[in-house]
């Protein structure tokens, strides 16, 4: 019998495990799902083979257009391989509509388009509720540099153009999204790629004529089922396993 993977690191939605070989996980997409900074906690039944499908499809789309991030390729219906990567302890938040914190922060009704996409950060430590914190905040700091900086936005904006376009395709609109960018090393030069996951855990996506909420809101706010919300996702775009099981009811964690 193979020797148990050894656990590297167990985040609210993933595990991620060594790798098969050196500068590899494998990433493990849980059932679990949280809200309010896990203070609402529930397990979907699958919710992790769903995000794992949609994230390998958004991460080997944004590997054709030229944009380098960890995806490697994925060994089965909950696991992926991936690069190793040093995170960035940033969220890189990009909003195209008004929608959640910044909707309450500045008065605005949600849904409300923004004059241009608009990138924001988020400082991700889980015990302070990820706060927000500025350019400043982060070259002051030391989390990241100028040319960092610079680079983050650059492939924000790209991945917003992407995701942008591809869910308005099938009738979605894209409010807002995170993503998370790490460095690699390839000999003595360093560049940045886009890593974690790409999934409706990590989007605001609204039906472009009914405005139903096709993502994590689902769940925040009692919504409806997130696994239907989540298997419309990939239906729209192709993904949904063939074998895919009914989706059943959450389970509540205390």
């Amino acid at each position: 019998m193979a020797p148990r993977r050894k656990k590297v690191y167990e985040g609210k939605a993933k595990i991620l495990y060594e790798g098969p070989e050196p500068g590899t996980f494998v990433q493990y997409f849980k059932d679990d799902a949280t809200a309010f900074n896990a203070q609402k906690k529930a397990t979907i039944e699958g919710k992790g083979v769903l995000n794992n499908r949609l994230s390998e499809f958004f991460m080997q789309g944004l590997t054709n257009i030229g944009i380098p991030n960890h995806f490697i390729r994925r060994i089965n219906m909950r696991e992926q391989l991936i690069r190793q990567v040093e995170i960035i302890p940033l969220e890189v938040i990009v909003r195209n509509f008004a929608a959640g914190s910044i909707a309450k922060r500045l008065g605005m009704e949600e849904g409300t388009p923004l004059p241009r996409p608009i990138v924001e950060y988020s400082y991700k430590n889980d015990a302070l509720g990820d706060p927000m914190v500025s350019e400043e905040y982060i070259l002051a700091f030391g989390w990241a540099n100028q040319q960092d900086m610079d680079d983050i936005v650059q492939i924000a904006l790209r991945v917003n153009d992407f995701l942008s376009g591809i869910f308005y395709g099938v009738g979605i609109k894209l409010i807002d999204f995170k993503i998370e960018i790490g460095r690699i090393w390839e000999g003595d030069f360093m560049r940045l790629i886009v890593a974690d996951e790409i999934s409706p855990d990590s989007c605001r996506l609204w039906d472009i004529k009914s405005g139903q909420k096709l993502d994590k809101d689902v769940f925040r706010r009692d919504l409806g089922s997130l696994t239907d919300a989540y298997s419309e996702v990939a239906r729209r775009l192709g993904v949904l396993p063939n074998q895919a099981t009914h989706m059943t009811k959450p389970t509540l964690i205390n």
